[in-house]
């Protein structure tokens, strides 16, 4: 089952510095895509890997689409260890990023992000543009799609702004 509010705010409890990418921050900026997975951008700082691990540790995150007998064990060191993490989790998919293709790492997704109310949560969101750059990167039929989405979110704003 997704349950993005639980992810989010565990977490918002925990004071983890993320950016929200990929379907949800699309679908926040108007899109109507379905999405099932939680994407995210977050800073490599190692007090935030802390933090990371803490709040995604009860969800029990394991590796997506890996055999589960796969030993595998989810907390700071495997955070330092690695850069993108795709799990699956009692909440839900979550797609973790320490660099993202055609942004960068945290510092560049935090530039390109607007803060929005997610739930009751404040979050940290990619813009339009930083979507953008992603999709262009990523180059997926979906994203190819997604890009269309964009470009139709901002018609749709500037016939608004006249």
């Amino acid at each position: 089952m997704f349950a993005p509010r639980r992810l989010v705010e565990a977490l918002a409890a925990e004071g983890v510095a993320y950016v929200i990418l990929g379907g949800i921050a699309l679908t926040m900026h108007g899109s109507t895509r379905a999405t099932f997975d939680l994407d995210l951008c977050y800073d490599r700082e190692r007090e935030n890997l802390r933090r990371l691990a803490r709040a995604l540790t009860p969800f029990h995150p394991r590796l997506r689409d890996f055999p589960p007998e796969l030993p595998f064990f989810f907390d700071e060191a495997t955070l330092r260890s690695g850069l993108n993490f795709t799990l699956r989790s009692d909440a839900g998919d979550v797609d973790l990023l320490g660099a993202v293709p055609g942004l960068g790492g945290y510092a560049e997704a935090l530039a390109a992000s607007q803060q929005e109310l997610l739930y009751t949560t404040t979050v940290r969101i990619l813009t339009l543009d930083g979507l953008e750059r992603c999709k262009r990167a990523a180059g997926r039929a979906k994203d190819l799609l997604d890009l269309e989405t964009i470009a139709a979110l901002r018609a749709e704003a500037s016939d608004h702004d006249r």
